[in-house]
C-alpha cells in the first residue's frame, strides 16, 4: 500500500515517536511510506534522518493554503491510505479530500485523551469524513463510544508498541557507568517530555519532602517548555545537587536502565504512555496514577503503585515504599518484565494497524 502520514505538530514526544515508529515498521514491511509534515517541525529533522520519505507543506495550522497544498499532492501522488494525527492536519485532509474523486481512505489516530467537542463539526471529523478511528488506549475508544455516540464499529484501540530487543532489562551498574551515574544511588527517574500534565512539578514536590539522604537521587530526563520553571523549582527547594537534568537523550533505554524506580504522576492528556511501556520492558517498578489508558502499561500492586493525580503526599508515600524495600523493587521488576514482554511488542501494533489500513482500502 501507499501509506501517508500527516502530523501538524511542530513539538517531539511520544505521537510523533509513534508516528516514526510505525511508518519504519511498516517500510520495512514493505509499504510505501511518506511522512507529510510542516518543515519547521522536529518531526520533519528526525523522519529525514531516519531515511523516511519525508515532505514539506504548510499543514502546521488549519488554512486554506494547507488545503490546497495537500490537495495538490494527494491529487498528484494519489496515495492508498491517509492517517491523520493532530487537529489542524486532520482538518486538512478532510477539508482536501471532501470533494474529490477516488478519494484515498481516511484513518484518523487520536493519542491523547482530552475530551473531544460534542458538537457537529466534531461529529463530522470523526465520523463522515474518515473511514476509521483508531485511538491510543482502551479507555480513549469507550470515552468516543459512551460520550461521543460513535459506533463501536467505527473505532480499533491500538496500543503504541515498542522494540523488545532495545527495551529489555539490562546490567543497572554497567549502564551507570556509561552515563556517569553515581553507582551506590537510588535513583527515582522519569523519561517524558517537559509538559504540565506529565507532573513533573509534583514529582519534584513529593522528592523535596523525603528524608535527606545523600544517595537518592531524582533524574529527570526529557526536554520542552516547562524546563526553565521545573529548574528554578529544584533551586528554590535547594535540590541542586540531588536533582539531575538530562535533557533530551536518544537512548532512553540505557536511563532507564540505570534507574531503581520510574515515576509518571501524569494528571492530564494520556493515552498508554510509551515511556511506561518501554521503563516496564526494562523491569523496573513504577509509581504513577490512572490518568487515561495508564491501567494498560501497568499492573496495579504488581509492578507499579498508583497514587491519585497531582496528589504530592500520597506520591511522596509510595517512592518511600519502593525506595525502603529492596526486595519489593526487585519482584515488582521482574513482574514489569514479563508484562510488557508479554503485551508490549511493536509486532502487535504493526499487525493491528496494518489490518486496519488494508480493511479501509479495499
Amino acid at each position: 500500500m501507499k501509506i501517508v502520514h500527516t502530523e501538524a505538530s511542530l513539538g517531539f514526544g511520544g505521537q510523533e515517536l509513534r508516528i516514526l515508529n510505525e511508518a519504519d515498521g511498516l517500510k520495512r514491511r514493505g509499504h510505501e511510506l511518506t511522512l507529510i509534515c510542516p518543515e519547521e517541525a522536529e518531526i520533519y529533522r528526525i523522519g529525514k534522518s531516519r531515511g523516511l520519505d519525508v515532505a514539506a507543506l504548510p499543514i502546521g495550522k488549519k488554512s486554506l493554503a494547507g488545503v490546497i497544498a495537500l490537495r495538490n499532492w494527494i491529487k498528484l501522488h494519489q496515495p492508498d491510505v491517509i492517517n491523520t494525527h493532530s487537529s489542524a492536519d486532520s482538518w486538512l485532509v478532510a477539508l482536501a479530500t471532501r470533494f474529490m474523486k477516488n478519494r484515498p481512505a481516511i484513518v484518523r489516530t487520536r493519542h491523547v485523551s482530552a475530551p473531544v467537542a460534542n458538537n457537529i463539526t466534531s461529529r463530522w471529523l470523526y465520523t463522515r469524513s474518515c473511514d476509521h478511528v483508531v485511538t491510543t488506549g482502551e479507555k480513549l475508544r469507550e470515552m468516543f463510544i459512551n460520550v461521543n455516540g460513535y459506533l463501536p464499529s467505527h473505532i480499533t484501540s491500538i496500543r503504541t508498541g515498542i522494540d523488545l530487543s532495545r527495551f529489555k532489562p539490562g546490567d543497572k551498574l554497567d549502564a551507570r557507568r556509561v552515563l556517569g551515574l553515581n553507582e551506590n544511588d537510588v535513583i527515582v527517574g522519569i523519561v517524558a517530555t517537559l509538559r504540565s500534565w506529565k507532573g513533573h512539578r509534583f514529582l519534584i514536590d513529593a522528592f523535596a519532602t523525603l528524608p535527606f539522604d545523600a544517595d537518592l537521587k531524582l533524574l529527570i530526563v526529557g526536554d520542552g517548555p516547562q524546563d526553565a520553571a521545573l529548574r528554578q523549582r529544584v533551586v528554590e527547594f535547594g535540590l541542586d545537587e540531588r536533582v539531575l537534568f538530562a535533557g533530551r537523550q536518544d537512548n532512553v533505554e540505557n536511563w532507564m536502565q540505570a534507574m531503581d524506580i520510574f515515576c509518571l504522576p501524569s494528571y492530564a492528556n494520556e493515552g498508554v504512555p510509551q515511556s511506561l511501556m518501554q521503563s516496564q520492558a526494562c523491569g523496573i517498578p513504577a509509581v504513577t496514577t490512572l490518568v487515561g489508558s495508564i491501567d494498560e502499561a501497568i499492573v496495579s500492586e504488581k509492578t507499579a503503585l498508583i497514587v491519585p493525580p497531582k496528589d504530592v503526599s500520597s506520591l511522596a508515600d509510595a517512592l518511600k515504599v519502593l525506595i525502603s524495600d529492596d526486595n519489593k523493587r526487585i519482584q515488582m521488576g521482574l513482574a514489569a518484565a514479563r508484562q510488557a514482554a508479554d503485551n508490549f511488542s511493536e509486532k502487535i501494533m504493526l499487525d493491528k494497524m496494518e489490518a486496519i489500513f488494508t480493511r479501509v482500502v479495499q
